[in-house]
């Protein structure tokens, strides 16, 4: 597409998004959130929160530590210890989750999200990935609390796989989908859903046509990366992640979700740390750690699908729209350089190596926090 029709289009927009020149090689965007994160806790929460908080103003935090954050005062005491392990100067919010288990109390749910305390609450299947011994087993003993969540205006996030073991791994997202997210969205039609990392055409469709209330995030590599990173040529566990990677055509869905500006869509990371020696080993941990190079990477993806004018919908708008949040003031600029950025491939942390995400390709995208 050329350049003054890509203008054209940053016009419509309307938004903060604007080119600095005519050869699109700038591109300045409100500052991004995150809508899905994990940060671990401890030396590796101290390791990777830089990373997120460089980038980004806000993020969902994760609630699947172990043990889990199950109630308000564990959020709270969460909180405070990303906040302490947060660096001088770094503007960054995290806003806290609630893992759903069978004895949630709904109350302690509601207080919560009306004090601010926390955001939402997160379903994960019993066993579906990292930590999540604790999740639901039978969906009809949390109804009572997405009842009430569903009264109050809280945010259900969904980690969307169902777990059973006659189900094909690849199968799992669209099953749930009919066995388990349908049901719930025909029973309690006014709560608000989260289909957290959709990975498959089916889930996109679901998002993209389902009827208000619902949203998805999707991931930075399930945007780059296609079942055959994972195997072929030699098992490559750092492109191992739950929901797994899918066929070239449920990625190639989630280019056109993710670049069409649809305001459903928004950004997730999903970026979920794990030392390498747990990655590489006879049975690897599920994750992929992103924060560090996710806005470079995305602004290659959407350059190569001639929707840079997207970006700023994907990144920075729709999430907080959903979230009924306002959008960051503060700016980012990313500049497109002639020779590739150096990024990092691992990070350290007290314990040991984290392994950074590898695209596969070479990246010219400079980010600017600050701009």
């Amino acid at each position: 597409m050329q350049a003054a029709t890509q203008m054209k289009r940053l016009a419509l927009a309307g938004t903060a998004a604007q080119m600095t020149d005519i050869s699109m090689q700038d591109l300045i965007i409100r500052r991004p959130d995150d809508w899905h994160l994990h940060l671990r806790d401890g030396d590796m929460l101290e390791a990777v929160l830089p990373h997120s908080s460089a980038h980004f103003s806000r993020a969902i935090i994760m609630p699947n530590l172990v043990p889990p954050v199950t109630d308000c005062a564990s959020a709270s005491a969460y909180r405070a210890r990303i906040e302490r392990a947060l660096p001088k100067g770094h503007d960054f919010t995290p806003l806290m989750t609630l893992y759903l288990t069978e004895t949630t109390d709904a109350d302690d749910v509601v207080a919560g999200f009306e004090s601010g305390v926390i955001r939402a609450v997160k379903l994960y299947p019993a066993g579906a990935t990292t930590n999540s011994q604790s999740g639901v087993r039978d969906m009809e003993k949390v109804y009572p609390v997405l009842e009430r969540m569903a009264q109050a205006g809280v945010p259900l996030c969904v980690h969307g796989e169902v777990t059973d073991p006659d189900v094909d791994i690849f199968d799992r997202e669209a099953v749930f989908i009919e066995r388990v997210l349908e049901p719930i969205r025909r029973r309690f039609p006014a709560l608000r859903i989260v289909m957290e990392h959709i990975t498959t055409q089916e889930g996109v469709a679901y998002v993209r046509d389902g009827a208000e209330g619902i949203g998805g995030t999707i991931t930075t590599h399930h945007l780059i990366i296609n079942r055959n990173a994972i195997l072929v040529g030699g098992i490559r566990p750092h492109y191992y992640c739950l929901p797994i990677a899918k066929r070239e055509s449920h990625r190639l869905a989630l280019r056109e979700a993710a670049t069409s500006g649809n305001a459903r869509f928004f950004l997730g990371t999903d970026s979920a740390p794990h030392l390498d020696p747990a990655k590489e080993s006879a049975c690897g941990c599920a994750g992929v750690f992103s924060s560090i190079n996710t806005m470079a990477c995305l602004a290659h993806v959407f350059e190569q699908e001639d929707a840079l004018d997207m970006l700023e919908a994907f990144a920075s708008l729709n999430g907080p729209g959903f979230y009924r949040l306002p959008v960051n003031e503060a700016t980012m600029r990313l500049t497109r350089r002639e020779t590739p950025v150096n990024l990092p491939d691992k990070i350290e942390t007290k314990s040991g190596a984290v392994t950074v995400f590898d695209p596969m390709f070479p990246i010219y995208w400079d980010v600017d926090a600050k701009a």
